[in-house]
């Protein structure tokens, strides 16, 4: 019992620990940005006090049962010392023979183990307590051997199977690389669309022709790039009853998830939306569009087309590129290309031979794994592998980060219970807002395609 209730403890400790991480994440952008909270945070922050206050009372609650269970062993213990102290030499007559006695939960219809333990855990029930510290000692004493097995009707179900919820297997996603690399920026409250005065055509100069003539006179024009605001959410509706019986609290599981799932797609949001004033980077009007056309597909081909990428940001953006993203089957493919001469052409940066191609930095599933031609590499499983003709291309994007600009606001996760009262549920329900800005300087992204990035054969 105390083995179970000091876990308990600990949990808690944990669950606790992790709200004041949440709690200090909503502080983190007011303090650097050296002003007031905003509606949202403020909702936010007192949310997650509230959820800490109510924790610290369960903190306490499990800490006083503790405290009385470890008293009542030490009790015992004692009890136990002076009776082995005092205790006569010799058999004892008693004037009673115990021929058998059984075990404390076999005692058809007087006591239920689980009555017990609810009454232990909630009530702090001294005699249910002792009933169940006896109960522990029998069970490791063992009273009674029998033929049986674990097969059921052979004494099998008498040997439930355990779970370990506190140990869930989370479902596995996709991170946001892509959209963590690009420039970023909070959402503005009160707008549902973001825009951006540009200037279309410049002015000019030229060399006077003569002097006291006069000088080139040339008008700029103006327009502007809008990004139009998102809502990316997800909801779950839950039964009460899942909630209130579980050993575990399921909510923030799901409301976990929730979050990883917009992580995911808010990233294929930045990578791969296709919408008016929403585009994504592979679908941005006016980036370098560079292909590669080839049935039977190499390193060294593909080498030169990210060069062509990379110069034509130098050449259009008069800017250097910053970043490369490509899918980790794409970056696989390179570390296992060879030479001529059998050699890798990617190979980890304290081993580079004079032929290498990139360096291998790194061993990630997601975020940053080398550099290629002087550039960090990223791998993000969100940039697709089913585009092109055949469905089975991937893209390669190489890009002047700070040129694209992600609105993000506050993420927020909320439960309902009114709304589903009727049917005894509860809502649960995770959203926020983005907006997009990937055409505002369209010369500094460049996307490799092509038939020459098919699935790759390994």
């Amino acid at each position: 019992m105390l083995a179970f209730l000091r876990k308990q403890l600990q949990d808690l400790l944990e669950q606790r620990a992790a709200l004041k991480t949440e709690l200090d994440g909503i502080l983190d952008a007011p303090g650097a940005e050296q002003r007031d909270l905003t509606d949202a945070e403020k909702t936010a922050f007192g949310e997650k006090r509230d959820a800490i206050k109510a924790k610290d009372d369960e903190v306490e609650t499990v800490r006083g049962r503790i405290a009385e269970l470890e008293e009542a062993e030490e009790r015992d213990k004692k009890a136990a010392e002076l009776r082995a102290k005092y205790q006569p030499a010799g058999p004892q007559p008693t004037g009673v023979k115990v021929t058998s006695e059984p075990e404390t939960y076999r005692k058809a219809g007087q006591v239920s183990y689980f009555r017990d333990l609810y009454r232990a855990q909630q009530k702090g029930d001294r005699d249910a307590i002792e009933r169940l510290q006896r109960n522990d000692s029998e069970v490791q004493d063992g009273l009674e051997k029998r033929g049986l097995t674990t097969v059921d009707g052979a004494g099998g179900e008498f040997v439930p199977p355990l779970w370990m919820v506190d140990e869930y297997v989370a479902l596995a996603r996709a991170g946001r690389v892509v959209a963590d690399q690009v420039g970023h920026q909070p959402l503005p409250p009160g707008t549902d669309s973001i825009s951006l005065p540009k200037l279309a055509t410049g002015t000019a100069t030229a060399e006077q022709t003569t002097q006291n003539t006069a000088v080139q006179n040339t008008d700029a024009t103006t327009t502007s790039v809008t990004a139009a605001v998102a809502t990316i959410a997800g909801q779950q509706i839950v039964a009460q009853q899942l909630l209130e019986q579980s050993p575990i609290n399921m909510d923030p599981i799901l409301l976990a998830d929730l979050a990883a799932d917009y992580a995911t797609k808010l990233d294929v949001f930045v990578i791969n939306n296709n919408a008016a004033n929403k585009r994504g980077l592979l679908n941005a009007s006016g980036i370098n569009a560079i292909t590669y056309t080839d049935a039977s597909p190499t390193v060294g081909e593909l080498y030169s087309k990210v060069g062509d990428g990379i110069q034509q940001i130098h050449t259009q953006r008069f800017l250097p590129p910053d970043k490369i993203f490509m899918h980790p089957r794409r970056w696989a493919w390179f570390t296992v290309s060879l030479d001529t001469n059998g050699r890798p052409l990617v190979v980890p940066v304290a081993n580079m031979p004079q032929n290498v191609l990139a360096a291998m930095g790194d061993v990630n599933s997601e975020g940053f794994v080398g550099t290629l031609q002087g550039l960090p590499v990223f791998v993000d499983p969100s940039i697709p592998t089913t585009l092109g003709a055949g469905t089975n291309e991937d893209r390669i994007i190489t890009l002047r980060s700070s040129d694209v600009i992600l609105f993000e606001g506050t993420p927020r996760a909320e439960a309902f219970r009114e709304t589903k009262a009727d049917q005894l549920s509860v809502l649960l329900r995770f959203y926020n807002y983005a907006a997009l800005h990937s055409e505002r300087l369209p010369k500094g992204i460049s996307v490799i395609s092509g038939t020459g990035l098919i699935a790759p054969t390994f």
